[in-house]
């Protein structure tokens, strides 16, 4: 039962953490496009905590945020492709998690990141949206891009930091 409340307490901090970074810290990089600063929070549980953690906090980190900003506009698809790139991601992590040489575990994991958000964003999101909505397909997967690419940057860029957290995160977790 211990385990089970401090994992609770852990993941609810990320779901708090995401909220704030993606609610508060808004870069403008494309017309009407925002980084997702919680991706950071979301490849830190990811890395760290594993899969389930990171997309526990990745989905419900989404749909809070939906939640508090426009209703649930965007959310279904959003929130599906969390649940994709969470669990494609943290599932790498956790598998690179013995290699070695850190160079070709940051590789790993950029490769996850980089074919979990094509699916996860591309496919899944504009699927959702193209049922939702009732767009074409392609305009759909085409207004995807930009979230494509800026979620990919962001989540790249976690992993050093990832990285440089592990050792303080383990020692918490013993």
């Amino acid at each position: 039962m211990k385990n089970a409340t401090k994992q609770l307490c852990i993941n609810a901090m990320g779901l708090a953490l995401f909220v704030v970074l993606t609610l508060c810290l808004q870069v403008p990089v494309f017309e009407n496009y925002y980084l997702c600063l919680g991706y950071i929070v979301m490849m830190v549980y990811c890395y760290n905590f594993g899969p389930i953690s990171g997309t526990i906090v990745g989905t419900l980190g989404v749909v809070l945020y939906c939640v508090l900003t426009n209703g649930l506009r965007g959310m279904p698809g959003w929130a599906l492709g969390n649940v994709v790139i969470g669990s494609m991601v943290g599932i790498a992590c956790k598998v690179s998690a013995n290699c070695k040489k850190r160079f070709i575990r940051m590789l790993i994991v950029a490769a996850a990141i980089i074919v979990s958000t094509a699916i996860g964003i591309l496919c899944v999101k504009s699927f959702v949206e193209y049922i939702l909505y009732a767009e074409p397909m392609v305009l759909r997967i085409t207004k995807n891009v930009y979230a494509f690419v800026a979620d990919i940057v962001v989540m790249i860029m976690a992993v050093p930091i990832c990285e440089a957290l592990y050792p303080t995160i383990k020692k918490i977790l013993t």
